[in-house]
């Protein structure tokens, strides 16, 4: 009986230490679903965050060009000497480097 008693009180640790793997083992999916759900709703908000970011730059871009096609049809000589200005600065620029 003796024997039987300590068989006993072997399995019962062995038991709990199983169980409890088993609960950690649990939590451990547990933890990895709320991550991996965590990083998809992060993903998702900084997806729509640049989608709206980008749209932002279309649109001023879009701005930008129909002001500077005004400038050029309302002042036609005054745009062609800032050209021109412009593309003499970035020529000597250039030779110098």
């Amino acid at each position: 009986m003796s024997r039987m008693s300590q068989t006993e009180g072997q399995d019962n640790p062995t038991g709990q230490l199983k169980e409890s793997a088993q609960q950690v083992q649990q939590n451990l999916r547990d933890l990895g679903g709320q991550v991996r759900e965590a990083a998809t709703e992060q993903y998702q908000n900084l997806r729509q965050q640049a989608s709206e970011y980008y749209e932002q730059g279309r649109q001023r871009a879009q701005e930008w060009e129909q002001g500077l096609e005004q400038y050029v049809q309302e002042k036609p000589i005054q745009s062609l000497l800032i050209a021109a200005g412009a593309g003499m600065l970035l020529g000597i620029l250039w030779r110098r480097h």
